[in-house]
This record gives structure tokens, C-alpha cells and sequence, in this order.
């Protein structure tokens, strides 16, 4: 089999470690050939150009080469200037990439995730409701690699969700009807739209996603969540 040889991929770095004396091996999310794992070899060198283009956040062009799990990197440019995130965002903008690293299989393309990944990276560099962000960027993901919640319709009683009613979630069974719900209809009906103007909305969002994502993690532990979080309590 010979080598696959890819020119000027669109991608972003998610995660990087060194390797070796000089390298660095990077899992970066690309356009069209989904999560992937590329060997940067020497670009921890002093006289290494390309040592700092390869940073979270930035959009990028990489070119690379190979045929087995772990590809060459050939060539990285930077396609315009990085996505500046400060502060919380800084953090949440890992908590992102955390998402995709734990959700994403290596080499399955989902070019929708890689433009809300986009959307989300340009609403967090400008402080632009956050949370907001965070959670459209969630039921987004879920959605397009088939985990996604039916929000609007009660599948175990087979008829539609009701905004004056209250709903549980159950991870095999989806939204169900229950007097003592967490989940009003009328804050789910308004996640199906991406709509989180109410504050109500927000915060259930937050406590519905936070249970599916858990599901499916299976007692894994996101690094992330647990920095924000103290972030958050010294506010």
C-alpha cells in the first residue's frame, strides 16, 4: 500500500506531547479526514519554523504523509491569526478539545463538527456568551456522531414534548414525562432551537448535557471540567 500524501489540510491542533528529543506527536482535528495523529519531527529545534504555529487554537494548514495510524507532517501554516482565549475561555477552549478527543474515533470525517469547532473557538475568543457556546457546541456533537438527545418528543410515551410539563432523562429511554422532572418542556423545547437567551435554559442545558456526556464517558474524568470548575468557585 502506498503512501496517502495530503497538501493544505484546514486543521486544528488538539493535544500535543513530546517526543524523543526534537518531535512532537499531535492529534489534530482536520476538515476532511476527522481526528488524526501526525509525528512533527525536529520542531522542537531551536532553528524550527514551524515550533510555533503548532499551538492549540490556530487555524491551520498542514500538509502530511503516510499510511499507517501515526502520519508525517510535511508542512504547517497558519491560515489567519490564532483565536485568542483568555481567561475562562482559555480553559473552556480545552474543554472542547477534551470533548473531541474522547468522542471522535481516529480517521472518521465529520466536517460539521469541524465547523461548529470553528464557530465555537471564534464565539469563545470573543467572550461571546460562553456558556451558551459550550452547550450548542455539546448538542452539536452529539447529535452528529449519533449520541443526540430527542428533545422534542417523549419516546417512551410516544407524543411530543410539552413546555408545561417536567421530564427526566434516562440514558436508554431519552426525555420521559415525570411530575418531579428535572427538566421543564419548555427549557428543552428551546435547546432543540439553540435558543439560551433565559437563564433557566442555560442552566438545565448545562445539567442535561453534563448526564449524557457522563454516559457515555463511562466513569472517565474530563481534566477540564475539573479546572473550570475551580475557576469558577474563585470568581
Amino acid at each position: 500500500m502506498s503512501d496517502t500524501v495530503v497538501h493544505s489540510q484546514p486543521a486544528f491542533i488538539l493535544h500535543q506531547q513530546n517526543y524523543r528529543e526534537s518531535s512532537l506527536i499531535i492529534d489534530a482535528l482536520t476538515r476532511d479526514f476527522g481526528r488524526i495523529s501526525l509525528i512533527a519531527k525536529g520542531v522542537r529545534k531551536a532553528k524550527s519554523k514551524t515550533a510555533g504555529v503548532l499551538r492549540p487554537f490556530v487555524s491551520l494548514s498542514l500538509s502530511f504523509v503516510g499510511k499507517g495510524d501515526l502520519k508525517t507532517l510535511t508542512d504547517a501554516e497558519m491560515l489567519c491569526h490564532a483565536n485568542e482565549l483568555t481567561g475562562l475561555a482559555f480553559y473552556c477552549g480545552f474543554y472542547v478539545n477534551e470533548l473531541v478527543c474522547n468522542f471522535l474515533y481516529k480517521d472518521d470525517p465529520h466536517p460539521e463538527v469541524f465547523q461548529d469547532y470553528q464557530e465555537c473557538l471564534s464565539k469563545l475568543a470573543r467572550d461571546f456568551h460562553i456558556e451558551s457556546a459550550l452547550r450548542v457546541f455539546e448538542l452539536n456533537l452529539m447529535d452528529n456522531i449519533g449520541y443526540g438527545v430527542q428533545l422534542g418528543y417523549d419516546l417512551h410515551h410516544e407524543k411530543p414534548i410539552a413546555s408545561n410539563k417536567k421530564y427526566v432523562f434516562n440514558k436508554d429511554d431519552g426525555l420521559i414525562e415525570n411530575s418531579d422532572g428535572q427538566f421543564s418542556g419548555s427549557a428543552l423545547l428551546a435547546m432543540q432551537q439553540r435558543q439560551f437567551e433565559e437563564p433557566h435554559v442555560l442552566s438545565e442545558a448545562k445539567m442535561l448535557m453534563r448526564i449524557v456526556i457522563d454516559s457515555h464517558l463511562q466513569g472517565k474524568q474530563l481534566k477540564s471540567r475539573s479546572v473550570i470548575n475551580n475557576i469558577i468557585k474563585r470568581l
